[in-house]
């Protein structure tokens, strides 16, 4: 039998402690899901959930005479979140699926495992570690973590007629844990269900596809759902999953971490019109949609190192870093490549130059306060820039001389 005595997670404050009140006087609780599947996948460890057969009432009694918090987050699906160490850790009671619409369902509690493993989506989420470390699997979910296969539990069309959001979860976890193809009944259902998932709310598919699309296999995966007729109604488009593929080989090699709006840019933005189109099939914030908006725009085709850092100090280098990306995976040439490379190490490493002129520089000069001390700031920032940030005070002084004198001469014409 797998065991995870040894797993990191154990070691989180506060866990022992919830464990400890939930596993007495006949109750018994479980870690459950992705913690297990993580650690036994040798993969960072995100949130630790814990099922018990204690009712909700009860695991709230049972926390807060430990002394700690209890959080009824949603009681009416057996899930209260325990604070712990200040730390949350999601306790939800057994249950069984009676009814669902595909989108929510009616359940009934119990205090039996199978039944709760068994309305669970995949194999590889409806494993359970004892407080002793023991891995407990119902599902044949061991089976499927030693190779990496990610698999409905019982009939793959029955699992995503409870929740439509399950057909990109299967995409998503394939991404992120899988290895070889996508499961062929799995897929099958997938292709002849798609209809359901125009009855999601557009949340949970953004939620699912900004996940999917940091995800190690997103490329390939976002590939197969493309050619299985998925992926077009998501975003209403047509996605180009080849170019995902060579950005994130690019973000790889040049040591970049991955981002979900980046990454969304090269799946499916090809002129600046497409954003607003992706911001309502994807529910995109307005800092998401700002991202994406300045991604949509290409760089100059010069690009020697002033240029470069005019773009950093206008931009910011996150900006940038992003549109080299992009504008590398796009346009491969070698003698551009090594420009964008150039540009990118530059993003790494800069230090934004401190605007050494304010408006008494400009007061002192005869300009008065008001909408032309406005336009000769910006003017002289502008020729800042275009000097290449300058710290010589002469050189500044004569730039505040210049504009403040040009300002000056069309304030008294007008």
């Amino acid at each position: 039998m797998a065991d995870l005595k040894q797993a990191d997670f154990w070691g989180r404050p506060g866990l022992r402690a919830v464990l400890d009140a939930l596993n007495a006087d006949g109750e018994e609780a479980r870690v459950v899901g992705g913690a297990v599947r993580n650690a036994l996948l040798g993969v960072p460890v995100g949130d630790v959930d814990i099922a018990t057969t204690a009712l909700p009432q009860e695991v709230i009694r049972r926390v807060e005479a430990a002394g700690l918090k209890a959080v009824p987050t949603g009681v009416e699906h057996g899930t209260v979140t325990v604070v712990a160490n200040h730390l949350p850790y999601e306790v939800t009671t057994l249950r069984e699926d009676v009814s669902t619409d595909g989108r929510h369902a009616v359940v009934r509690f119990g205090r039996d495992w199978a039944p709760d493993a068994a309305r669970r989506d995949f194999t590889i989420n409806a494993l359970y570690a004892t407080q002793h470390g023991a891995v407990i699997d119902l599902v044949n979910g061991l089976a499927d973590i030693a190779r990496r296969h990610v698999r409905f539990i019982g009939d793959a069309g029955a699992r995503i007629r409870e929740d439509y959001l399950r057909i990109l979860r299967l995409f998503r976890f394939h991404a992120a844990y899988g290895a070889g193809d996508v499961d062929t009944e799995a897929l099958r259902a997938c292709e002849g269900l798609r209809a359901g998932l125009a009855g999601l709310s557009r949340e949970r598919v953004g939620a699912e596809m900004r996940k999917l699309l940091l995800a190690p296999a997103a490329a390939p995966t976002l590939q197969v759902m493309s050619d299985s007729g998925l992926l077009q109604p998501l975003l209403a488009g047509i996605g180009d999953p080849p170019l995902l593929g060579r950005l994130m080989a690019l973000e790889q090699e040049w040591g970049v971490a991955g981002d979900a709006m980046r990454h969304l840019a090269a799946l499916a933005v090809r002129v600046p019109d497409d954003v607003p189109r992706l911001r309502t099939r994807l529910r995109l914030s307005n800092e998401e949609t700002r991202a994406l908006e300045a991604l949509a725009l290409p760089l100059p085709d010069a690009l020697d190192d002033a240029r470069g850092r005019a773009l950093l100090y206008r931009d910011g280098p996150q900006a940038v870093e992003s549109r080299v990306l992009l504008a590398a995976a796009r346009h491969p040439s070698e003698e551009r490549m090594a420009a964008l490379h150039r540009l990118a190490l530059q993003a790494a490493r800069w230090q934004r130059p401190v605007w050494p002129v304010g408006a008494k520089d400009f007061i002192a000069q005869g300009l008065k306060p008001g909408p032309a001390l406005g336009v000769a700031l910006r003017q002289a920032e502008a020729a800042w820039i275009a000097a290449d940030f300058p710290d010589a005070p002469e050189t500044i002084a004569a730039i505040v001389r210049d504009v403040a004198c040009r300002v000056g001469r069309s304030t008294q014409q007008d």
